[in-house]
């Protein structure tokens, strides 16, 4: 019955291929070369993304933001295909631009990408750049900026929101703050971490060594500091010993402590607002809160000389 049934199934095959329809051929042979050149055209989309990837991986195994200019702007961040995200800083990094903002930006950019280039979670799904103006002045002007710094957030896929541009005017231009924007812009979290400053250690070594070497120097002959005579003369020389009355130099001490008392409180005051670095406002803290402390301690004092047995003090500078 098989070997029957074969000659008749061939010959069923053949009358079906004579009576397709003559112009069927040349549908058949477009159609087949269209899904050639659809499946070359996407290997060869794929094949570019990969350069492009490839190259940026190498230019951030070099440095963590990598400068680019109009064409490399053009090629990198707004020509498809792209997989990835890209954080760009718009920015007049040229001395003759006199922009102070710029440098400052640009130190907590730095920071923000070298914390993302040197973390465990770091990919190719985000990468750093930087666009200056002297170096990419039809960017600028491609995208209708006339002022810096500015930040971007060009995403993978689509253009970018007005979400994708940081408001540094509202928030700062903090490393944290742009880490916690990219976080809700691309759900890449970064962890800052910022160098040590050591220019406060450094700077308190440096007194604590002078006051020190000074009282070795004098080590033989250090009876002036436990002379109560001699301070007590200090303060009666200036400060009235009665609350009934007041010296004229008195006054001029009064005031300058209460401004050094009020330095100290403006000083405290920008080390919790401020958005700058973290061991500047930590050195500011500590001034201000000495400032305050000390000259406080001294207006107590003198308080204490003319209201005799004023029970309250805070430093016993008498």
């Amino acid at each position: 019955m098989s070997a029957r049934a074969a000659p008749s199934r061939r010959r069923q095959a053949g009358r079906r291929l004579r009576y397709l329809p003559t112009g069927s051929f040349p549908f058949l042979l477009l159609l087949l070369l269209l899904c050639i050149q659809l499946g070359g055209g996407q290997k060869k989309k794929e094949n570019l993304l990969a350069e492009k990837v490839e190259q940026l991986m190498e230019w951030s195994s070099r440095r963590s933001i990598f400068r680019m200019n109009g064409d490399k702007f053009r090629k990198f961040v707004k020509a498809p295909p792209r997989n990835y995200s890209m954080i760009v800083m718009f920015t007049a990094l040229q001395p003759q631009r006199q922009c102070s903002v710029c440098r400052q930006a640009n130190e907590e950019y730095q920071i923000l990408a070298n914390s993302w280039r040197y973390s465990s979670a770091f990919c190719n799904k985000l990468f750093f750049g930087m666009v200056d103006y002297d170096e990419g002045t039809d960017v600028f002007q491609q995208l209708n900026m006339n002022s810096a710094p500015t930040f971007m957030h060009f995403p993978s896929k689509g253009r970018p929101k007005r979400a994708d541009t940081f408001d540094l005017q509202r928030i700062g231009f903090g490393a944290e703050q742009l880490a916690k924007w990219i976080a809700d812009r691309t759900d890449v979290h970064i962890r800052v971490f910022r160098p040590p400053n050591y220019s406060g250690t450094i700077a308190l070594a440096l007194l604590v060594s002078l006051v020190g070497g000074l009282l070795y120097l004098r080590r033989n002959n250090l009876e002036f500091i436990y002379n109560k005579t001699g301070w007590a003369m200090v303060s009666l020389s200036y400060i009235h010993g009665s609350s009934q009355a007041q010296f004229v130099a008195e006054s001029h001490i009064i005031l300058v402590l209460n401004a050094a008392i009020t330095m100290g409180m403006v000083l405290l005051n920008e080390a919790a607002t401020s958005k700058g670095d973290v061991g500047k406002r930590r050195i500011i803290c500590l001034v201000g809160l000495g400032l305050v402390v000390f000259f406080f301690s001294f207006l107590l004092s003198i308080f204490r000389s003319k209201y005799h047995g004023y029970p309250y003090s805070d430093l016993d500078i008498e």
